[in-house]
């Protein structure tokens, strides 16, 4: 049975990731900083569900997770992901709240992904995947708002790209993947598209990941995604 880790997966995008691929018998590793308030509903999407703590600003929590067995890792989903406050123009940034931006959306997938190298290496064709926004996209900025969310997810599409170059000669193939606006607490009840679609979407697109896309900012959709 393959296996796959999924972070923030109490939640919205992470959620529907270990849902589905629970459903399909797949050995899901789901993460989150409080498994506990939400075991028995993760319990109960598969029997293949484990719930597991970690927090993505924790160097030592990730490390410690992905140290836990050796068995390979198929999939990494980094789906762990804030906001903040969007209304960020010229005497409204909050800097340090930037900073915990930063530690989360760009610092935390780059963790994980560090942390689990040595587990994916040993899947065979295995991919890391982190969900990023079209808000990350330098090439299409249609707002002055959302600065330091913006810059978050613009920093973490360079550094999967960059880690891409590294991870790819060890049989990983690394992506970053728009989700589109989505129906979460995030995106909001007025977002056109379900978590359910988006996640499905996004499945298909991994599905068809090939070695020659590594490093690729990709749409849930299909397609590749402006920088």
């Amino acid at each position: 049975m393959p296996t796959v880790v999924v972070t923030s997966s109490s939640r919205g995008i992470g959620r529907e990731f270990v849902r589905q691929f629970a459903a399909e018998g797949w050995r899901v590793i789901a993460a989150c900083r409080q498994p506990e308030t939400v075991a028995d509903e993760l319990h109960a999407l598969g029997d293949g569900v484990r719930p597991i703590a970690m927090d993505v600003t924790d160097l030592a929590s990730v490390e410690a997770v992905a140290a836990e067995d050796d068995e390979p890792v198929d999939l990494l989903v980094n789906s762990a992901g804030i906001m903040g406050h969007t209304d960020d123009g010229v005497d409204h940034v909050n800097y340090l709240e930037w900073q915990h931006l930063l530690d989360i959306n760009l610092m935390g997938p780059v963790r994980v992904l560090d942390a689990f190298a040595d587990r994916l290496a040993a899947a065979k064709d295995a991919k890391a995947i982190t969900i990023t926004s079209g808000m990350g996209s330098i090439g299409d900025v249609g707002s002055p708002r959302a600065m330091m969310y913006r810059t978050s997810k613009a920093a973490v599409n360079m550094a999967m790209r960059v880690r891409a170059l590294e991870m790819t000669p060890r049989g990983i193939i690394v992506a970053v993947i728009n989700p589109g606006w989505v129906q979460t607490d995030m995106g909001g009840a007025k977002a056109p598209t379900t978590v359910e679609e988006s996640v499905t979407g996004m499945r298909r697109v991994i599905d068809a990941l090939t070695p020659a896309e590594a490093g690729s900012f990709l749409n849930w959709k299909g397609g590749n995604y402006p920088w």
